[in-house]
């Protein structure tokens, strides 16, 4: 499963169509396995497609808007019913195959989608964004299904979806998107715990972003020395960082804790601004003492007693959970 994950506009959908072969590229190659494929017309690339607004016949039943690529391939009656009738299963639909798609509800017009993709046996499983329709509780559990069945069905998925918890939940690999470049490419975790630019670091997730220079290296204890507003600050040790470079420090504020021990740690100070009850967490916005506004985590709110605003306080968080982007990427 690889996902193309980016802000509206960034090309996702343009290279999505790419591969399907809506599209002519202007330059460069379009190859499955080693195969060229940029003459090849769409129903010749052997591709499954689920489509944003899922277009489904809407005078048709899920029997037969599932079948209808099947009866243009000119597939027996019988191969048909038993290969319509087997993705439908594997969809949780069996008892809805004479139903028409005014009669399904989001989650089941989207399982339609993806089955009639299904039922050609495609090489190559490509979505656009199929689940922005559904209401986030439908959502999660649908992308749970998506996951389980390309897992089973092992087919190779391009993922198209603006969604970072979607990208981070669903993908084997993710390919960050902006401005019709890849910006980096990698497993779930890697972007998110060590983001290689500005914008991946600001778009997966949220982040505190502080401007630095950095002011000594120690590749022995892995660690940088960085001069920022907020003080000097120690993060974790990169090769390609030297001092007197420029650069970013990542820190999540999951990994950040307010008025906590702070041995080994970096430590900030501010004030409370604002607070955010989230349900499994409580957000802090602290303004530090140059106006910067720095978010930082209380995971266990029942425990806890909130602070007012204005309260001062405190930031500690480990050099190890700190990351150094250089201040061009």
């Amino acid at each position: 499963m690889f996902t193309l994950l980016g802000p509206s506009g960034c090309g996702k959908t343009t290279l999505l169509r790419l591969i399907a072969g809506f599209y002519v590229p202007d330059e460069g190659e379009v190859r499955f396995d080693d195969r060229r494929v940029n003459e090849v017309p769409p129903h010749e690339r052997g591709i499954g497609m689920v489509f944003q607004n899922y277009a489904l016949w809407p005078h048709m039943t899920v029997f037969d808007n599932i079948a209808y690529g099947l009866k243009l391939q000119k597939i027996a009656s019988a191969t048909i019913a038993e290969r319509v009738g087997s993705v439908l299963e594997k969809v949780k639909l069996g008892s809805l195959g004479d139903r028409y798609p005014g009669q399904l509800s989001g989650g089941q017009q989207q399982r339609v989608a993806l089955a009639r993709a299904l039922v050609l046996n495609p090489k190559i499983l490509l979505l656009d964004e199929p689940l922005s329709n559904l209401d986030a509780k439908i959502r999660i559990s649908v992308r749970a299904e998506i996951r389980k069945l390309q897992k089973e069905l092992g087919i190779t998925t391009v993922y198209v979806t603006h969604d970072q918890e979607e990208a981070l939940t669903l993908s084997d690999r993710i390919a960050v998107f902006n401005q019709g470049r890849v910006l980096q490419i990698g497993p779930p975790r890697e972007l998110y715990e060590r983001p290689q630019s500005r914008f991946v670091a600001d778009f997966i997730g949220i982040n505190n972003l502080i401007d630095g220079t950095v002011q000594a290296a120690d590749p022995a204890r892995k660690t940088l020395t960085v001069t920022t507003a907020a003080g000097e600050l120690a993060a974790l040790w990169d090769e390609r960082l030297h001092p007197g470079d420029t650069c970013v420090l990542c820190v999540r504020p999951e990994n950040a804790a307010i008025n906590a021990p702070v041995d080994g740690q970096n430590r900030i100070k501010g004030r409370i601004a604002f607070a955010a009850y989230l349900g499994n967490s409580l957000r802090y916005d602290v303004e530090l003492e140059h106006g910067q506004i720095f978010k930082a985590d209380i995971r266990d709110p029942w425990h806890h007693e909130e602070f007012p605003v204005g309260t001062a306080v405190s930031v500690s968080f480990p050099a190890s959970s700190t990351v150094a982007i250089a201040g061009d990427r």
